[in-house]
């Protein structure tokens, strides 16, 4: 090779000077960087693939039987607020009779004329027609047949005494029904993170709506007891709505006449597994 082209020949070709590059190490030599760009670029490629098919895949499936987020309903029922009742009517007042005229009675006794007092003199027949006579003079009304004022009759009824309500009793109907801390919203949110909701399509649950109705005792200081179920849908739904209430942290209390009591509370829980 020519000393002036041997600085800018390539390592290959001062290797093989002179002999046959024919052969064919000579070009697989020559392409080997241009061979491993392939290579790489198409491993990076086929990966690339694998993993979007992977994806695909997995969204499909999830698309076939998917749980949608538990419907929460409250069934506390609502009733009537208990009106206080309306006072008893005042009594009437009570109507005294009319003073009637009396005359004191002035037995008779003889005496002179000047020793007679005004208040002892006998008073004539005629004037005491229209008095009363009795031992006290008073002034009034004349004495015309007047009648007492009737007694009121009772209506025979006698009215049991009102007995206090008793407040450690368990309370269906309050006032201020139990509350979750926070209020709906908040029971809602502890309901969606803390419920397994894969539990019906893990047991094999065909596509429907499963609803379990929990109801569960609520103290005069908040704590969740005596948990039970009144209805089991099946595919683990009701152990799955007792675990997650009896878990729950506690609640207001319910309030009945200003006082805190215990309450029974009812809570429906719906699951739904849509269609494939």
């Amino acid at each position: 090779m020519d000393i002036n082209k041997l600085q800018t020949a390539d390592v290959l070709d001062i290797i093989f000077e002179g002999r046959n590059k024919e052969y064919g190490a000579y070009d697989l030599r020559k392409t080997y960087n241009k061979r491993l760009t392939y290579a790489l670029i198409s491993m990076l490629l086929l990966c690339l693939l694998m993993v979007v098919i992977s994806v695909i895949a997995n969204s499909v499936g999830n698309e076939k039987k998917q749980l949608m987020g538990p419907e929460i309903v409250l069934e506390n029922m609502k009733t009537e607020e208990k009106k206080p009742e309306p006072p008893p009517p005042p009594p009437p007042p009570k109507q005294e009779p009319p003073k009637v005229e009396i005359t004191k009675f002035t037995p008779p006794k003889i005496v002179k004329d000047e020793e007679v007092k005004p208040e002892e003199e006998i008073k004539e027949v005629e004037k005491l027609e229209d008095t009363k006579i009795g031992t006290f003079n008073q002034e009034g009304v004349k004495d015309e047949g007047l009648v007492a004022p009737p007694v009121e009759k009772g209506t025979g009824v006698v009215e049991a005494p009102k007995v206090e309500e008793d407040y450690d009793k368990v309370f269906t109907v309050v006032q201020i029904p139990a509350e979750f801390p926070g209020g709906l919203p908040a029971w809602s949110r502890y309901l969606e993170r803390n419920l397994n909701r894969d539990i019906p399509v893990e047991n094999g649950a065909p596509a429907g709506r499963y609803t379990v109705i929990v109801a569960f005792t609520v103290s005069k200081t908040g704590a969740i007891s005596d948990v039970q179920a009144e209805n089991d849908p099946g595919y683990g739904t009701k152990a799955e709505a007792i675990r997650v209430i009896t878990k729950g942290p506690s609640w207001k209390p319910a309030v009945q006449n200003g006082r805190n009591v215990i309450y029974r509370h009812k809570q429906s829980i719906t699951f739904v597994v849509s269609e494939d």
